[in-house]
């Protein structure tokens, strides 16, 4: 599928990434040719989600490798470990960052001759490839979750798991761009998404490029419009899915899940085979959760919106166990989670 927009371009020697601090209000794109940016940018969220953060990783790496022009092949390849280490503690959470970082080190340590260039080139492919890979895993997400949905459904979706997200259409906005493109109309509700409106400034934003029939709602409005009968179903990405199923995910979506199961709403997780991570995490209990600075909570544009000295908590991700999943929808198929309706 074509989008509007991308997160990421690969262009000769940089890489520009779409500023998604700036949107909605503006379109603003950054070249990059220095890894250190590539980290920046992630930590700062001007790149987010997780498939978009590992692609980012890995052309961190195919920088840094450019970027040392006074050393040899074997000493690089030293010299890039530690620099992977730097990439992968830039966010803790999404796997994708480690795997597509690692997937890059390990083309690294597999060359085997003494051609900087060529080694360069190995690497620089290897990235370019990742994110080439992600676009056809979208689109297969994509292709096997508009299946589910039925012409005239209204999906709820948390968060922002779309093109801007990705290296292709997104995960959970790609199974709405599929039954769009299969003919099936199809209206989304966007939560907010606190404390930094992931939902309101770029799903929403995201949907009516791509002329999709979208109302943004407050967090807490789920639970009644669920009532309501508006939603037909629930449409999560995530960042991390461990070995028995429980899902990662920004920050509200546990409660959206406890919402969905108790009106009967199937709670659906979007994910390429990348984010599931079988070595690392045996459940949610062994998943990293990142925490925000609080400064993000108690001020929003400039403007302070809570008392000055007030203690604040700030987990950017919860855990969704398997119990509350209906089903994964992944770039091989449907599925089944851990939910019995």
């Amino acid at each position: 599928m074509k989008m509007k927009y991308k997160a990421l371009t690969p262009l000769e020697g940089k890489v520009a990434i779409l500023d998604q601090r700036q949107l909605p209000h503006k379109v603003e794109l950054h070249e990059y040719t220095d890894y250190r940016d590539i980290i920046a940018s992630i930590k700062t969220l001007e790149i987010r989600g997780a498939p978009a953060i590992g692609i980012a990783g890995a052309f961190g790496l195919a920088l840094a490798a450019r970027a040392e022009v006074n050393t040899d092949v074997e000493h690089l390849k030293r010299i890039l470990t530690d620099v992977a280490s730097e990439l992968k503690s830039a966010r803790p959470t999404a796997v994708n960052l480690g795997w597509a970082v690692d997937r890059v080190l390990d083309i690294a340590h597999a060359f085997n001759g003494d051609d900087k260039k060529e080694f360069e080139s190995h690497l620089w492919d290897e990235a370019v490839e990742i994110l080439r890979e992600d676009e056809r895993l979208c689109d297969a997400i994509g292709q096997h979750g508009e299946k589910l949905l039925r012409d005239g459904d209204t999906v709820l979706t948390h968060c922002h798991a779309g093109a801007l997200a990705t290296g292709g259409a997104g995960t959970a906005l790609a199974v709405i761009y599929a039954a769009k493109n299969a003919g099936k109309t199809i209206r989304v509700y966007a939560d907010e998404t606190r404390p930094l409106l992931q939902g309101a400034r770029l799903t929403s934003w995201e949907l009516m490029q791509e002329d999709i029939d979208v109302t943004l709602i407050c967090d807490n409005m789920a639970g009644m419009v669920m009532k309501q009968g508006r939603i037909n179903a629930v449409i999560v990405g995530t960042d991390r899915i461990a070995k028995n199923g429980d899902v990662a995910n920004k920050i509200g979506t546990y409660s959206v899940a406890v919402l969905a199961k108790e009106h009967g709403i199937p709670f659906y997780v979007a994910s390429p085979y990348s984010t599931f991570d079988s070595s690392q995490a045996a459940t949610g209990d062994d998943i990293p959760i990142e925490e925000r600075d609080p400064e993000e909570v108690v001020n929003w544009g400039g403007v302070r919106t809570a008392p000055q000295g007030v203690k604040v908590y700030s987990p950017a991700f919860d855990v969704t166990p398997r119990e509350l999943v209906t089903a994964y929808i992944t770039d091989k198929g449907i599925e089944p989670g851990g939910r019995a309706d």
